[in-house]
C-alpha cells in the first residue's frame, strides 16, 4: 500500500500549466517572420547578383517576321537554361532563368520559344548545336529521357535550354528533327 499512496499524492498536487504566454508566442512569430523575410531577401539578392555577373550576355534575338512553315510544334514547360554541360549553373540574365509554360515552334529559320509571362526568344538555326534527351537541368530532375535539352550558341556562350512537352512521346521526334537540321546546316556551311 505504500507504493500507491505517493502516486495519489503526486496526482493531487499537480496543477494545470499556464495556457498561453501571449507575449512570448507573438515574439516568436514575429521573429520567425523576420527570419523568413531575411532569407527571401538574400535569395532575391543572390538571383539579382547572378544576373549582374551574366550581364555580358547579349540581348535575346526575336523571331523573324517570316519564319516559314512550322515543322514541329509543342506545348509544355520551359525549365530554364544553363551553361552547356553544367546542369546546375543556371543562366538568369534576360529572363532565361524563369520557369514558365512554353510554346515551341521549329521552322526552317530556327526555334521560336514563346513563353507567356516571361521573355520570348528565338534561336536561329545557325546557332543550334545539339538536341538530346536528359533527366535534369537547373534544379529540375525528371525520369531518364524526360527532358528535351537544346544546346545553342548565344554570343560567345554555349547554352543548354530544357523543355518538357505535355506529351513526352514527342521528345524523340524533336531530337531527331533538330539534329537532322543541325547536321544539314553544318554540311551546307562546310561547302
Amino acid at each position: 500500500m505504500t507504493s500507491v499512496a505517493p502516486v495519489i499524492l503526486l496526482a493531487a498536487e499537480k496543477e494545470s500549466a499556464e495556457v498561453t504566454d501571449w507575449a512570448a508566442r507573438v515574439g516568436w512569430v514575429v521573429g520567425l517572420g523576420l527570419f523568413v523575410a531575411l532569407v527571401y531577401w538574400l535569395m532575391r539578392e543572390g538571383w539579382k547578383w547572378r544576373g549582374t555577373l551574366q550581364g555580358d550576355l547579349p540581348e535575346l534575338p526575336a523571331a523573324p517576321d517570316e519564319p516559314g512553315a512550322a515543322k514541329l510544334a509543342m506545348s509544355g514547360r520551359y525549365h530554364g537554361s544553363t551553361t552547356a554541360g553544367q546542369w546546375l549553373d543556371r543562366i538568369v540574365a534576360h529572363g532565361l532563368g524563369t520557369r514558365s509554360r512554353v510554346e515551341l515552334t521549329l521552322t526552317d529559320a530556327g526555334l521560336d520559344v514563346v513563353r507567356p509571362g516571361a521573355a520570348d526568344f528565338f534561336v536561329p538555326v545557325a546557332a543550334l548545336r545539339e538536341a538530346r534527351l536528359d533527366k535534369g537541368i537547373a534544379g529540375k530532375v525528371l525520369t531518364e529521357g524526360g527532358l528535351l535539352v537544346v544546346t545553342w550558341v548565344h554570343g560567345d556562350k554555349l547554352i543548354d535550354s530544357g523543355f518538357r512537352s505535355d506529351h513526352a512521346a514527342e521528345h524523340n521526334e524533336w531530337v531527331e528533327t533538330l539534329n537532322d537540321m543541325i547536321n544539314k546546316t553544318e554540311t551546307e556551311g562546310a561547302r
